[in-house]
């Protein structure tokens, strides 16, 4: 595999509709306008002979007494592609993203039954810090 990594801004919408099948649903075409649009929103695309086969996407926090640092939001990978590293290079390569936009760090949330993701983040050089809960809000749209 020659893995091209892509890093995908404002007018590359088509490049996310091709892009569709790695992702949960089918991607909205408001919100992937929106979310190209925000410069602190990060959506990168690994390529094998120009078929999209995994990404990556994150998103810049920052806090006044904190600073800027990545959230790595979600990572999708084709399943046929999956155990040759392109997670471990997708998060790479997002915390190259981090360092230039001056994070101060990067964290993801995974499930604690998802060996799977929790193995490909320690990988891509992280390591488990803490055992959060989740609590969430659900919003009526």
């Amino acid at each position: 595999m020659a893995i091209e990594v892509r890093r995908l801004g404002p007018g590359d919408e088509d490049a996310v509709h091709a892009a569709r099948g790695l992702f949960d649903d089918r991607p909205d075409p408001a919100a992937t306008r929106r979310f190209l649009a925000e410069p602190t929103h990060h959506l990168l695309v690994a390529y094998d002979a120009g078929a999209p086969l995994g990404f990556v996407t994150g998103v810049e926090l920052t806090h006044p007494d904190k600073g800027t640092e990545m959230f790595l939001y979600e990572l999708g990978v084709d399943e046929a592609a999956r155990g040759r590293g392109l997670g471990r290079t997708l998060v790479r390569a997002l915390a190259d993203v981090a360092r230039e936009a001056g994070c101060y760090d990067m964290w993801v949330l995974a499930d604690a039954d998802n060996a799977a993701a929790r193995a490909t983040y320690a990988r891509a050089g992280g390591r488990e810090a803490s055992e959060p809960v989740l609590v969430e809000w659900e919003l009526e749209r």
